[in-house]
């Protein structure tokens, strides 16, 4: 029970790095790892926090097209059409690139715009960002 605010923390660092806000989480993993905490409870911990953050994404896009045409819309026409473009050529398996810094974030909004199945958006970036935590771990701790 002591430690519930350590991974309440963590959960919320991951959480906000997978929105669209520029956060990061895994210098916080990184130290918590190095304090001994448990590793898979951890790992389990910012995937999940980082999934849903992706799964808050995917929600925005399902929604974005509704206010595309209001002044205040944050993303030029152009862009987006260039984002869909992009989505169709290189596929739903483009979101196991979800993890990656910059493009990973909006790459889940631009799912929701393109209406991928939540059940497709839920494992590539679970499997994504799992993995990346995990090799992240891995590094720290040197495990080979």
């Amino acid at each position: 029970m002591p430690d519930l605010p350590v991974y309440f923390g963590l959960f919320c660092a991951a959480f906000g790095a997978a929105s669209l806000l520029p956060l990061q989480s895994e210098a916080l993993l990184v130290g918590l790892l190095l304090a001994e905490h448990p590793v898979l409870t951890l790992l389990a911990v910012a995937t999940a926090g980082n999934v849903l953050g992706s799964l808050l994404n995917w929600l925005l896009g399902l929604y974005i097209d509704r206010f595309r045409h209001r002044r205040w819309f944050p993303v030029r026409e152009q862009h987006l059409e260039r984002a869909r473009g992009w989505y169709l050529r290189h596929g739903r398996w483009s979101l196991l690139l979800s993890w990656l810094p910059v493009v990973g974030d909006p790459l889940t909004v631009v799912a929701g715009v393109m209406r991928e199945s939540v059940w497709v958006v839920l494992l590539c970036v679970t499997l994504a960002k799992g993995a990346r935590y995990a090799v992240l771990a891995a590094v720290t701790l040197g495990v080979s």
